[in-house]
């Protein structure tokens, strides 16, 4: 039940297989850290491996004894993060349960936030975690949406369900880059707005 070494090499192969293509840069470094696995449970697992985690930002994944990923989430400051679980006068009920059922927990460094942003998001999507509730559905990230149905092309922000015909790109970590990245296209191309 000790803690192993953290695998310091970069851990690409953790992001090629995320689908949407919002992987952090070729400049990135992944690391991906680890303890071994153990019959414990609960805040006792968390707490494991709060020795060897960073101050930076990343993405963690809390599993149960199946190996089920029970929850997704991303930190500006993953220690900080992560010590939140071993308080459980911080947490809810829910989230207790939760944690009371987790038996191994895997972490993503990356160098910025809205790296962890989009690798969660992406990593949400594709597992599916039960405890993630509030990004399953893609409600929360801002799209830019082109439409060519029309005899001028229409660019436009969309969050939500993509159900509209046209061509979405992103997600974007916030609407401020959507708003820069709209407003850029306009400057250089015809495009209409309404």
């Amino acid at each position: 039940m000790t803690n192993k070494a953290a695998d310091k090499s970069p851990d690409s192969s953790a992001l090629e297989a995320e689908p949407g293509g919002s992987a952090p840069t070729d400049k990135s470094v992944t690391t991906k850290i680890s303890a071994e696995s153990s019959p414990e449970s609960g805040a006792k697992v968390v707490a494991r491996y709060l020795k060897t985690l960073p101050g930076t930002p990343g993405v963690y994944r809390m599993m149960d004894e199946k190996g089920q990923v029970l929850y997704v989430g991303k930190a500006k400051n993953l220690k900080k993060r992560v010590v939140a679980y071993t308080k459980p006068w911080t947490i809810g009920a829910r989230i207790s349960r939760m944690v009371a059922a987790t038996t191994t927990m895997e972490f993503i460094t990356t160098h910025t936030e809205a790296e962890a942003l989009l690798l969660e998001s992406n990593l949400i999507k594709k597992l599916k975690p039960r405890y993630n509730i509030l990004l399953k559905d893609d409600k929360s990230f801002p799209y830019i949406l082109i439409r060519g149905d029309h005899d001028w092309a229409q660019i436009t922000k969309h969050r939500g369900a993509r159900n509209k015909p046209g061509e979405y790109f992103g997600p974007f970590a916030s609407a401020s880059s959507v708003n820069a990245t709209i407003n850029a296209l306009a400057r250089v191309f015809p495009l209409r707005s309404c």
